[in-house]
């Protein structure tokens, strides 16, 4: 046999060998689509891709809230990012610094005012805005506001199920009802529909086992609970029984003395208590036009 003979029966039997792999390979597609479709669960176990996993329940404007004054999530370096950056500072002290042994539940803060429009909610969700950028911490904002809840609709997004469902059981649990966010260490849970019995549904033993799951299950997380003004609200003086800290908002050149001291008369006495000067109009020695002021535990 020449040269050329041996080249061609090489030739036919590398073609021979890759006819037969081709072969064997359909037969072990159709075999494993026909195992597919006679055992759909063996199927299913294979576990799908972290991009296929993830899921973002709330999709927050960023570039929005920059232009209405928030807390910005960028790079760049603003006012308010540091205004908030040291009204946290002090929050976080108390979280998970010395006072918090001598505090029930310390990193559970509730924000709230002694009247309705002095900027409450708008400090709450720029509190958590600059908490979620921490390295270290998550936070998890929580409208309990629910006569009249405002997170959602300051975050520009549809009120959907949350506190309240849970707190009737039409939820099982409360992770149901907890949003995640496209601010990777922000959760959110919204208010969900009004009820008549929001006072007892907050003061009842299911929100208190809630709390505790807050506070305790997650040693990085700091809680904020948007509540309902102080004076004149049933339900904002028993959600003050379940939080380690208070911010209280007041209004400069509009919120009264007597307003202020009535509120803080509302609140747990065993409480971290701190304001913060919302709408100063004229900025503080350091160019800050906002203030916080710790009143300190007993």
């Amino acid at each position: 046999m020449n040269s050329i003979e041996k080249a061609l029966q090489k030739q036919n039997q590398k073609a021979s060998e890759q006819s037969q792999k081709e072969v064997a390979s359909s037969a072990d597609d159709a075999t494993s689509s026909i195992e597919k479709a006679l055992n759909p669960q063996a199927a299913a176990s294979v576990k799908p891709t972290k991009a296929q996993v993830s899921k973002v329940d709330i999709e927050i404007d960023f570039e929005t809230l920059d232009k209405k004054g928030f807390v910005s999530t960028n790079s760049q370096r603003s006012i308010i990012n540091e205004e908030y950056r040291a009204i946290k500072r002090k929050l976080l002290d108390n979280a998970f610094g010395p006072l918090s042994k001598s505090l029930n539940n310390s990193n559970i803060i509730m924000v709230s005012s002694s009247r309705p429009g002095e900027g409450k909610t708008f400090t709450a969700v720029n509190l958590a805005l600059s908490i979620a950028l921490e390295q270290d911490k998550t936070v998890l904002l929580v409208d309990a506001d629910v006569l009249k809840p405002n997170v959602m609709r300051t975050l520009e997004q549809k009120n959907t199920v949350g506190l309240m469902e849970f707190l009737l059981g039409e939820k099982d649990n409360i992770s149901e009802v907890m949003c995640t966010t496209n601010l990777e260490n922000l959760r959110i849970i919204p208010a969900g529909k009004s009820h008549h019995l929001s006072t007892e549904l907050l003061a009842s033993e299911k929100m208190q086992e809630a709390v505790q799951e807050f506070a305790n299950r997650y040693p990085d997380r700091v809680v904020i609970v948007d509540t309902p003004p102080l004076l004149g609200i049933n339900e904002t003086a028993i959600l003050a029984n379940l939080a380690g800290q208070a911010l209280v908002v007041v209004e400069e050149t509009k919120t009264k003395l007597a307003d202020v001291s009535n509120a803080v008369k509302q609140l747990n006495p065993d409480m971290a208590i701190g304001f913060v000067v919302n709408k100063a109009e004229k900025a503080n020695s350091d160019g800050s036009g906002y203030g916080y002021y710790y009143a300190g535990a007993n």
